[in-house]
């Protein structure tokens, strides 16, 4: 299967475990009201930090290490990995989850609601399977295996909202609806686990002596795991620090809170759209970059990484006018909300950095750079902390956006320049241009016909004329600059033989 065609699939399994999610997240508000929902969720955040502390690293570090073996043939390799990985998770989950239960009551002080803490150990019985399922799952993603990383990883999804549905709404106990959100989550996890488990065997996974394999995994998979558990702090300490600045600079506490959970709720969400699409890119071409970059075939590794960063700007793109023209309209559509959609306006070109962020993180981490994005990461950090520590005084709520684009910003320059050494030079002057040249008359078409479209009809109207508009400027530039060519696609999408039969 190419590459083209893996990645639509990869795509589809991602938009539809997206869209199931979504939808659970309407049913838990309407079922959990939306005070029974934050305890769901401050629960689901910290339980997060514990997962990326025993796991997060060791997939992709993993996948890449199959990846070299795969390029050298060495399959006892292989096995030997992923059992090491299995043996690092279970040795930091197990004693974690021991000591978190021992320690029940202290602990459970760091929440402020003790409903908090009932939920976060519902998940903590999961640990340690999901723990070892992320570890599998690394292995199906070096193996190439991506039909199978993505479908269980929806069926996970599905499952979570059965047993949710099942509880919650046709099953009347007197369990507090909040914990039976957790016993659905903790479900899910144990059906992941065991399905990816016997496909693991099933498709001739074994395990075998982690000698000469354990201490290169662990070293190679600590900056990974450093730099997301970092992340997940980071986003901690933000919650806290930004809206105590915005109260130093004399707004109230409700209106700091207001502001806070504009960005980060709304405005946020919005904003990752590409992330599940360059998130595919990514899932695809990770093993297969690994692979030409340990056989020593830097044209090829070249070439890939081009295509990935040619792809990811398209992508970022074709969104920015959009974003630009109608981002107010976005937010009272989805939010009823005209101060988010003004943010999403003025951050819409963050999405170019912050997506080039995100693809050339994954690319560095395949080709061995864990320990220099983990500093890039630090960078891009201190940056975000000195802008929320030192502008609310002068831009409000602004210094966050500030303070994410500076962030952005950093990491994308210093990872582009990375990549660059990495693979001798970075081939995508000319399609930057293509793209600047194609994209800027759009905005600004797509400006003015917003602002003339709702001079001399209602808005909705006026909204949903500039978006078509808008799509069919993107259309006809895409065609006039040749920066995405639809029937070459096409061939490369469709097996030749069904192109034949018809």
């Amino acid at each position: 299967m190419n590459l083209y065609r893996t990645a639509a699939i990869v795509t589809i399994f991602s938009a539809l475990e997206h869209g199931l999610g979504f939808l659970y997240r309407i049913i838990l508000s309407r079922t959990l009201g939306s005070e029974g929902l934050g305890v769901y969720q401050v629960a689901l955040t910290v339980f997060a930090v514990f997962l990326t502390i025993c796991s997060s690293g060791l997939p992709i570090t993993l996948s890449r290490v199959i990846s070299k073996h795969r390029a050298r043939r060495y399959k006892r390799g292989e096995h030997a990995a992923t059992t090491a990985a299995v043996i690092i998770t279970l040795s930091i989950s197990v004693p974690l989850t021991i000591l978190l239960f021992l320690l029940r009551k202290p602990f459970s002080a760091v929440f402020s609601d003790p409903r908090c803490a009932d939920v976060f150990y519902i998940f903590l019985f999961g640990l340690s399977f999901t723990s070892v399922y992320a570890i599998i799952r690394g292995s199906f993603w070096g193996n190439k295996r991506f039909f199978a990383y993505s479908l269980i990883e929806l069926i996970e999804e599905i499952v979570m909202i059965f047993v949710g549905v099942l509880l919650l709404i046709v099953f009347d106990s007197g369990v507090a609806d909040v914990n039976k959100a957790g016993v659905a989550v903790l479900v899910s996890y144990l059906c992941s686990f065991t399905i990816a488990a016997v496909y693991f065997f099933a498709r001739g996974g074994r395990l075998a002596s982690p000698k000469g394999e354990l201490l290169s995994l662990l070293r190679a998979s600590l900056p990974v795991t450093a730099m997301r558990t970092s992340s997940s702090l980071m986003s901690s300490l933000i919650s806290v620090l930004f809206p105590m600045r915005l109260m130093a600079a004399g707004y109230s506490s409700a209106r700091a809170m207001s502001e806070y959970g504009v960005i980060y709720g709304m405005v946020m969400p919005v904003l990752m759209i590409p992330s599940s699409l360059i998130g595919s890119i990514a899932l695809v071409l990770v093993p297969e970059l690994s692979e030409c970059f340990y056989r020593g075939e830097k044209e090829k590794v070249s070439a890939l990484v081009e295509k990935a960063l040619n792809a990811t700007l398209l992508i970022a793109c074709l969104l920015v006018p959009f974003f630009i023209a109608c981002g107010e309209g976005v937010g009272v559509l989805l939010y009823s909300n005209a101060a988010s959609g003004q943010i999403i306006e003025k951050s819409a070109l963050m999405l170019i950095p912050m997506s080039l962020t995100m693809i050339s993180t994954s690319l560095l981490n395949s080709l061995g750079c864990e320990k220099q994005t983990l500093l890039i990461f630090a960078l891009g950090s201190f940056a975000m902390l000195l802008c929320v520590w030192f502008l609310p005084k002068y831009l409000g709520s602004g210094a966050l956006v500030v303070g994410m684009c500076c962030d952005y910003l950093l990491c994308a320059v210093c990872s582009l320049r990375l990549l660059g050494k990495k693979t001798g030079r970075l081939r995508s002057g000319k399609y930057v241009l293509k793209l600047a040249l194609a994209f800027v008359p759009v905005c600004a078409v797509g400006v003015l016909a917003r602002m003339l479209l709702m001079r001399w009809m209602s808005y909705i109207p006026a909204l949903v004329l500039t978006i078509f508009l808008i799509l069919g400027l993107e259309a006809t530039v895409l065609s006039i600059f040749k920066l995405f060519d639809l029937r070459a696609f096409f061939l490369k999408f469709v097996p030749k033989k069904k192109i034949k039969a018809m």
